[in-house]
């Protein structure tokens, strides 16, 4: 442990927690939960999908509701998975008949449990949609529901030059995908608004697979306006959605910590702006659907708050810049909530991808934790942006 770091935890008065985990449950409630509805048989890897982009089994999601036969929801605060399975050969009832009451179903649910686009899962070794399939995509069409054909398992081939392209009779059911035509080659309508071929592992199985990058994009593109923040929190691969969102909130943070210094605030008044930053971590965190409140220990929390009090930073930072003074300025309050949030971030970050032992999240903390080079850095990009009129 630095010494600024045991000058805070020794001087510094307990902090109340609360900013953090009531803007974090705000923010929850604000980018609310993601629906995607998930059609195919059996074995054809709508599990496997699932884990991959969501980092969820789709079998523990959350509770596994039997809504009616063939249809289950599985739920958690930011994602929710409509799975409807296989349709039985032999059955009185048409897949497409099904689907449709499966569909009226669904629509007497509650507005959060609405599908906010569909999944039609095939093996990729199919040469072609079957007209059981077609006809359910039309049902799914006709519910107003934007379908994208997702072939999974793909068996991808290394190039020469080292990228990687899907087998040739893949290529052909794709093409065929992008054109389809019936053997009479009449052109056939299938209402698809995208297609993304697909494999969850490398041929070996030794590696995260290929097409996932792809089937985000366009499942982003596809969502509602006002679900697209919510599969940005809900998924887990792109990092880069979660940092922009992130940086957006860190961003408001900084502009608040600096209005509440617009009267430069002595040093020792500096854990004013502990509830601004802990909001602000609420909000990162649920930004990266990370339950903090059940990951970390009391010992945790309240050294978490210690270190954003931001009087023993502050007070390191006053030392090394003379002239400063021993007041926070509105400059010096946003740089370091800058500092904090930039520490933050990194840190959701480590835990989202598994490099952060969540029992550790006490010592980890400190390494993230803002320090007087990164809040120099974030005044002088500041002062760089804004400089003062001669």
């Amino acid at each position: 442990m630095t010494e600024t770091q045991g000058e805070q935890l020794d001087d510094d008065p307990a902090i109340d927690d609360s900013p953090f985990f009531e803007a974090n449950a705000k923010a929850k409630a604000k980018y609310g939960r993601f629906n995607l509805a998930v059609v195919g048989g059996t074995g054809v890897g709508k599990s496997s999908l699932v884990n991959a982009v969501f980092g969820r089994d789709l079998a523990k999601v959350g509770k596994g509701l039997p809504i009616t036969e063939g249809v289950h929801y599985y739920s958690d605060d930011t994602l929710g998975i409509w799975d409807f399975e296989g349709f039985e050969i032999g059955s009185t009832t048409s897949p497409a008949e099904s689907l449709r009451q499966h569909l009226g179903v669904v629509a007497q649910r509650s507005n959060e449990e609405q599908i906010a686009v569909v999944w039609f899962c095939v093996n990729s070794t199919a040469d072609r949609l079957t007209r059981a399939d077609i006809d359910m995509i039309r049902e799914l069409d006709d519910a107003g529901l934007p379908v994208m054909l997702v072939l999974t398992k793909v068996e991808w081939d290394r190039t020469i030059a080292g990228s990687f392209k899907p087998p040739h009779g893949v290529q052909a059911f794709k093409d065929w995908l992008d054109e389809p035509i019936d053997s009479d080659e009449r052109p056939v309508d299938i209402p698809l608004q995208g297609v993304v071929l697909t494999s969850t592992q490398t041929k070996n199985g030794k590696g995260p697979g290929h097409g996932l990058g792809d089937l985000l994009t366009q499942t982003l593109e596809l969502s509602p306006d006002n679900a697209k923040d919510a599969f940005r929190v809900a998924q887990k691969l792109n990092l880069p959605w979660k940092r922009q969102m992130a940086r957006s909130v860190i961003a408001a943070a900084s502009t608040g910590a600096a209005a509440a210094a617009a009267i430069p605030i002595p040093v020792a008044d500096a854990v004013t702006l502990a509830p601004i930053q802990l909001a602000m971590m609420g909000r990162v965190s649920a930004i990266y659907d990370l339950d903090f409140k059940t990951m970390m220990s009391v010992s945790a929390a309240a050294q978490m708050s210690a270190q954003l009090a931001g009087r023993a930073l502050a007070r390191s930072f006053i030392k090394l810049i003379p002239g400063v003074g021993s007041v926070v300025n509105a400059s010096v309050a946003a740089a370091l909530t800058l500092a904090a949030g930039e520490g933050w971030l990194r840190l959701c970050e480590q835990v989202r991808v598994g490099k952060v032992d969540l029992s550790k999240i006490d010592e980890a903390w400190r390494d993230f934790s803002p320090t007087v080079v990164s809040v120099i850095k974030h005044l002088v990009t500041q002062q760089a942006a804004h400089p003062k009129k001669s």
